[in-house]
């Protein structure tokens, strides 16, 4: 985009109109001339192409004035940047495997409605670091904290029960992830611990890793999976015959809340998939990462090229006026 640097210059070409008028009236009132008895010997000369093109040295004076007064004003083109600089969070996605998330209470089942919320969830956080922890019996890191998104939601995709002995161990699932920001250097960390059950198995109590997560300024987000009630469960009969049961949904709200509560989070019961969608995106809300965008323009001086073809007009019209209109005094 041009943009000039002193537009009012403009106001220049006003004088256009003038110099315009003053030519048609001298034009009109006619110069020097010689007195003759008669012109009927040369009334029916043809007009030659300087007859026609005698006004040219004024209309060329008028363009070389016209482009010197945009030079002076100093035509330049403008263009906009943008530099932004974000102030990432450290994520930890702390996801229950145990067998128990193959309930069918969260369409197609739960685990399988976890990885596809938190993908969307992470596809949200652009520069932000997140790491995976996923945790049955025992846990261990899926992923460390990375950027990658393309690695981190292939890896995502891999998450399954079975992989790992089985049990609800959230006291080793929290400090796994805890130890995966212990490093972290940023300004918020968080962790976002999913579970479907209650504390049975582990060596770490999930109230102690929460006190140690309060130490290191780390907050914890949990969320119960499972309806109220009864869910449907799909197991095998005495046969091998796949089958599906309904199970009692029991999952310790009371220790859950006391652990977000602790590190300043809060806890969210998800008894379906739209809900659980709907706490992550809150979640989302919650933790944004600051961005900062400064803004500049940089711009490209253009008056040389104008000031240049005004001159040459000028020396144009010099030499039309000088060699092909030349004229007695």
């Amino acid at each position: 985009m041009t943009t000039f640097a002193y537009p009012h210059l403009l106001w220049l070409l006003l004088l256009l109109v003038p110099m315009a008028a003053y030519y048609v009236w001298r034009t009109r009132q006619g110069g020097a001339a010689l007195q003759v008895s008669t012109v009927a010997g040369v009334a029916g000369a043809p007009r030659t192409a300087r007859y026609y093109l005698r006004h040219l040295p004024f209309v060329l004076r008028c363009a070389a004035l016209a482009l010197l007064v945009v030079a002076l004003a100093r035509p330049r083109s403008a263009e906009h940047n943008a530099r932004s600089t974000s102030e990432g969070i450290d994520i930890v996605l702390a996801i229950d495997i145990s067998t128990s998330m193959l309930a069918q209470d969260l369409r197609p089942d739960r685990i399988t409605a976890a990885r596809e919320v938190a993908g969307s969830f992470i596809a949200d956080r652009h520069g932000d670091r997140i790491g995976l922890v996923a945790f049955a019996g025992e846990a261990f890191t899926q992923s460390p904290l990375t950027t990658d998104q393309g690695t981190l939601q292939t890896l995502l995709g891999r998450i399954r029960s079975g992989v790992i002995e089985d049990g609800t161990a959230i006291g080793n699932g929290l400090a796994t992830a805890i130890n995966r920001l212990r490093e972290s250097d940023a300004k918020s960390k968080v962790i976002i611990l999913l579970t479907d059950g209650e504390n049975n198995s582990g060596q770490i109590a999930p109230l102690t890793a929460a006190d140690i997560a309060k130490s290191q300024g780390i907050k914890v987000y949990t969320i119960g999976v499972g309806t109220r009630g009864m869910a449907p469960y799909p197991t095998t009969d005495y046969f091998g015959n796949p089958v599906t049961v309904q199970a009692k949904v029991q999952i310790d709200e009371g220790m859950l809340r006391k652990i977000a509560e602790t590190t300043g989070g809060r806890y969210f019961r998800a008894t379906d998939k739209a809900k659980l969608q709907a706490i992550y995106d809150e979640i989302n809300t919650l933790e944004k990462s600051k961005v900062e965008i400064t803004e500049y323009t940089t711009f490209r001086e253009e008056y040389l090229a104008w000031a240049l073809a005004g001159l040459a007009l000028l020396v144009l019209e010099f030499l039309a006026r000088s060699l092909w209109f030349k004229s007695l005094p």
